[in-house]
């Protein structure tokens, strides 16, 4: 009886696999499988000899081999998969046919063929059958092979006695240096001496830090895991090499829930250089990659987002100096510019409006409702993440980057590819959100359509407007002043002649469907937070409201509508959620505390609602908290820190008796307006007028249309 061994690069087809095990059968043969699958998707009722999924074996292997290998290309990713089991190697040595079933299972199979010489080593199944029919025919001949073919060749018993040797040192230093080990003080004390012990190669001294800040990663001891990686940084003289040390460094800080800033500032000042050297030298490849690595170290997530600071929003210019002063960086924002400066909106038609975005329509539909009326206006809509064209297009960062540095000419081939059906039928691009939208359609010249780009907050803390070309943007939108000013501070070029024209237009809300009665006179004690999914919103300084209320009247409780906070996000968000959850676990069993959860229903929501509160850190308008003033419910604004003290920021987008600068001033203006129904009856109405004569789409529209419509 023949054995036959099948090797599966990727996941296969159940259908042709059936089909093929009843031919391997009907003709005598055995058949075991392995490959890059999971074992959930083999069918068990087909009877293989046995089965074996490489996936499930590696992860028993760790993180590390894991990290190693998915750098490798696919099919040497197989063999290093399939090289390192020894149930398979084991069914590949006693084997007489071994079978790729896919193209990235090819050089397994020939690897295994150097060390069982008296296989049969085929691609396909149609091979594969015709081996085996063979060996059924002639028995003698195969047999006198297999005396023959007994022994590996000389060079592969050499390459394999080697990696045996290796695998040996390797076993012994993992074991050696494996997360119980490090998890001991005497252990982590000896492996730090042994990564900054002297005279040690850079490129060996990278290794172990690697090696042994992952095991104390493991082992519980993170702050460990970033200090060896510093101390091998600052110990290596290759200046690359140094640069991705310390990234590592400040990237495994931030997993931990902390920044360290000077540390993060020297990873990422590390980076740009080796940007500019790599740029110097004309490899942009390379160069975009270490900018990359700079750009996300100086804008992660925890930093600007899962904390209360932001030291971008404190000193823009101090912040982003290191990348002004990047060569690297001046040439990837360098303008690129267009052939042909924009038309005038068109005369004796309609203009052609082509509203776009990134992912998020959630503020468009007011404005695709009114243009789709609009009988000046053709409008069509377009979602790139929706696109299987644009989608990949647009989440290329690095590959903009190096397409900016030079490189990668086939990236602009293909986005003009892409978008130059929509840009010519367009008068007026409209992109909502300045990110991945934004810089794909300003990485082609527009020719002469008009380009507009909204701003609104998240994307002042990213990498995006970096990214994008200015001279390409005819109109950038903010929906407040004081987001302006920020990003003019980050981006000097707003500032410059021919920078775009700079517009404030608040977001587009329907405020009249909030105006509802309200259910009776004690909702006034009922104040409402809407949206608390992200640490800026801060409904801990709520909860500090609620508490100050409280010590003088218990008829006071916190309504929170919304989803509450992904603690995934990053270490820093579950460290803020879990001091949130020890809050509401005091509060929330007596009453004091209700989380309503998402609603559809938000209107109908904020008829309970008698006060209505913004604790955020920064918002670029906070559209929940004029929702809730048009329902009715008294206005109570937190001075939002991130722009506090500024030209611009709360108290000018508000009227000044909404805004407070302290838990204890917020418990006074609802105290003091929620006395009596009558007082509270007459802020709220007041507020209501404001919000609605300021802020519903009526008022706002006329902005949007001379901003699109006229020349």
């Amino acid at each position: 009886m023949t054995h036959v061994l099948l090797i599966a690069g990727t996941r296969p087809q159940a259908a042709v696999l059936k089909a093929s095990l009843e031919k391997f059968r009907a003709a005598g043969a055995t058949v075991e499988l392995a490959g890059l699958f999971a074992p959930d998707d083999i069918d068990p009722g087909l009877e293989l000899t046995r089965l074996r999924s490489l996936t499930e074996a590696a992860a028993e292997r760790g993180r590390m081999f894991e990290k190693r290998v998915a750098k490798l290309s696919a099919p040497r990713r197989v063999w290093a998969f399939a090289e390192r089991d020894r149930q398979v190697r084991g069914s590949g040595r006693r084997a007489q046919v071994l079978v790729a079933l896919d193209a990235t299972a090819v050089y397994t199979v020939w690897r295994l063929a150097q060390l069982n010489r008296r296989a049969h080593a085929v691609f396909g199944i149609a091979p594969a059958l015709k081996a085996v029919e063979d060996r059924r025919e002639r028995p003698l001949h195969y047999a006198l092979r297999a005396v023959t073919r007994s022994v590996p060749t000389p060079a592969t018993a050499a390459r394999t006695t080697k990696r045996a040797a290796r695998r040996v040192a390797g076993g012994a230093l993992r074991r050696a240096s494996s997360p119980a080990v490090l998890r001991t003080s005497v252990g982590a004390k000896s492996w730090r001496g042994v990564v900054v012990a002297p005279k040690v190669p850079d490129r060996l001294r990278a290794k172990l830090a690697r090696r042994v800040s992952l095991s104390m990663t493991e082992g519980g001891r993170k702050a460990g895991a970033t200090l060896v990686l510093t101390d091998a940084a600052r110990l290596t003289a290759d200046r690359a090499l140094r640069a991705d040390l310390l990234a590592e460094a400040a990237r495994a800080d931030l997993e931990r829930g902390h920044d360290d800033a000077a540390l993060r500032r020297s990873a990422y000042e590390a980076a740009l250089a080796t940007a500019d050297r790599w740029y110097a030298k004309g490899d942009a490849k390379k160069a975009a990659a270490s900018l990359s690595s700079a750009l996300t170290l100086a804008f992660p997530r925890a930093v600007h987002f899962d904390s209360l600071t932001s030291p971008l929003a404190e000193d823009p210019a101090g912040y982003l100096a290191p990348f002004r002063a990047s060569t690297a960086f001046q040439a990837m924002t360098a303008p690129r510019g267009r052939a042909l400066p924009a038309a005038a909106p068109p005369a004796g038609r309609p203009l052609r409006l082509l509203v776009t975005t990134y992912s998020n329509a959630n503020f468009l539909q007011p404005i695709r409702e009114r243009y789709a009326d609009h009988p000046g206006v053709e409008i069509r809509f377009l979602e790139v993440k929706a696109d299987d064209t644009l989608r990949p297009l647009a989440r290329g960062a690095q590959r903009m980057m190096e397409y900016a540095l030079g490189g990668r000419p086939d990236l602009g081939d293909q986005a003009e590819k892409a978008l130059r059906s929509h840009l010519d039928w367009a008068d007026t691009v409209f992109v909502d959100w300045c990110t991945n939208a934004a810089a794909l359609f300003t990485l082609v010249d527009p020719g002469t359509t008009r380009i507009v780009v909204r701003l609104h907050s998240y994307e002042a803390f990213t990498l995006w407007p970096h990214l994008m070309d200015l001279d390409r943007v005819d109109d950038l939108v903010f929906v407040g002043d004081h987001l302006r000013d920020l990003v003019a501070d980050c981006l000097p070029r707003l500032r410059e002649p021919g920078a775009p024209a700079l517009h404030v237009i608040a977001n587009a809300m329907d405020l009249e469907r909030f105006r509802q009665e309200k259910s009776d006179a004690d909702v006034r004690f009922t104040v409402g937070l809407i949206g608390a999914g992200v640490v800026a919103k801060d409904p801990r300084w709520a909860v500090e409201v609620l508490r100050l209320l409280r010590e003088r009247d218990e008829r006071y409780r916190l309504v929170v509508i919304g989803d509450g906070l992904d603690r995934k996000a990053s270490a820093a968000a579950r460290a803020y959620d879990d001091l949130l959850r020890r809050d509401l676990a005091e509060l929330e069993p007596g009453g004091a505390v209700r989380l309503l959860g998402r609603t559809e229903d938000v209107p109908g929501a904020l008829t309970e609602v008698g006060v209505i509160l913004s604790s955020s850190v920064r918002e670029s308008f906070h559209c929940g908290l004029v929702e809730g003033a048009a329902s009715g419910a008294l206005p109570v604004v937190r001075d939002w820190p991130f722009f506090a003290g500024k030209e611009h920021g709360a108290r000018t987008l508000f009227p000044a008796d909404w805004v407070v600068g302290s838990p204890g001033e917020a418990a006074d203006r609802i105290l003091a307006l929620t006395a009596t129904e009558e007082t509270w009856r007459t802020a709220s109405a007041e507020a209501a007028e404001h919000a609605l004569t300021t802020w519903d789409w009526p008022v706002i529209s006329p902005g949007f249309d001379r901003l699109l419509l006229e020349d």
